[in-house]
Order: structure tokens, then sequence, then C-alpha cells
């Protein structure tokens, strides 16, 4: 018997495997939630698979998102970026993801990525129990309020569209819809 799973997983291993064992699943370590914030931008304009497909290399090309590293990218190494298949080589992408690795250092001076992300949503996991994929929004006013934030605080390709799938994709917020195996757990 086939699993059903949310509308917009396809038949690729990859994307199953990403639905069934991270999407939606509570992440709280810093540096993993600095990556999926840079991939998420990564991903504006284009499918998530796509992103998918390129997470190993890009962690091979970005030091693994160590934002300590990222944050001290010359001008060589942003044309090393733009050079490399690899990647989305949108100069304004891969400048977004210095930028916020600065800007990251900034906030974890003063406290934790995780509670400055997860304050948005009171640092606790939100089930929607969503009935289908039509009533998953593309924003939320949580995914507004931390647009907004992240963008006062300096943060690039952070809109609440991109928020919202940070958030998803992390857990804070569950999105899994009713029918979806994972959903029942």
């Amino acid at each position: 018997m086939t699993k059903k799973r949310c509308g917009w997983v396809s038949d690729d291993p990859l994307y199953i495997d990403y639905h069934d064992n991270e999407w939606g699943r509570p992440e709280y370590d810093d540096q993993k939630l600095f990556e999926m914030l840079c991939l998420e931008g990564a991903q504006a304009g284009l499918s998530w698979i796509t992103v998918l497909k390129k997470r190993e290399h890009y962690r091979k090309v970005f030091d693994n998102f160590d934002p300590v590293k990222i944050a001290e990218y010359d001008d060589k190494k942003r044309e090393q970026l733009l050079n490399d298949a690899g990647i989305i080589r949108n100069k304004l992408k891969v400048n977004a993801f210095i930028v916020n690795a600065q800007r990251y250092l900034e906030i974890t001076r003063e406290q934790s990525f995780k509670d400055y992300v997860w304050q948005f949503v009171g640092g606790e996991p939100v089930n929607n129990h969503r009935k289908t994929l039509k009533d998953v929004p593309a924003t939320t006013p949580e995914s507004d309020a931390m647009a907004k934030q992240l963008k006062k605080d300096g943060f690039k390709f952070v809109g609440s569209t991109i928020c919202y799938a940070f958030m998803q994709a992390t857990g804070m917020v569950d999105d899994h819809v009713e029918e979806c195996f994972v959903e029942s757990r």
C-alpha cells in the first residue's frame, strides 16, 4: 500500500525523503536554521526540488553553512561561487548568503538564532491540521512579523512567503495535510 503524502511531493526519492523525514519536523540547531533560511532564499522564484537537488553542493561550497566563514567571503570567493554551476548563480542570492551570515553573527551575540526565529511562533511548533493543500497559505501574520523583523535587522531574501516556507521547513509550523501519513503520527 502506498503512503499518502502532501500533494506537493513528487515521485522523486529525494523529495519523498525530504517530506517524510525533514519537512515540518522541529529544528532547533542554530546553524541548520541558518542553512534553511539561506536555502529558502535561494529558492525564491524556483521550485524547492531545484534547491534540494543542489543542497549537498551548497553545503560543500558554502563551508557547510558556517556563518563565521561565510561572513568573511571576499570578492574572489563571490566570483568563484557565481561561476559554480552546482548552485543557483544569482548574484543577489549569493550576496544575501554573505550578508545574512553577517547579520546572523550580530544576532547571536545577544541570543541564540533558535530563540530569535522561534519567537514568532511562541517558541513551540504550531500544528495547523490543514485539511487540504488548498488550505495552506503562502503567508501568515507570523511570517509577516518574521519577515519584517529580519528585514529590519538587515537580512536579505526574507519576504513573508520565504519566511513561511522556512517556518514550514523547520517545523515551526506543521502544514502536513490531514490525509498525509506524517500528519497522523
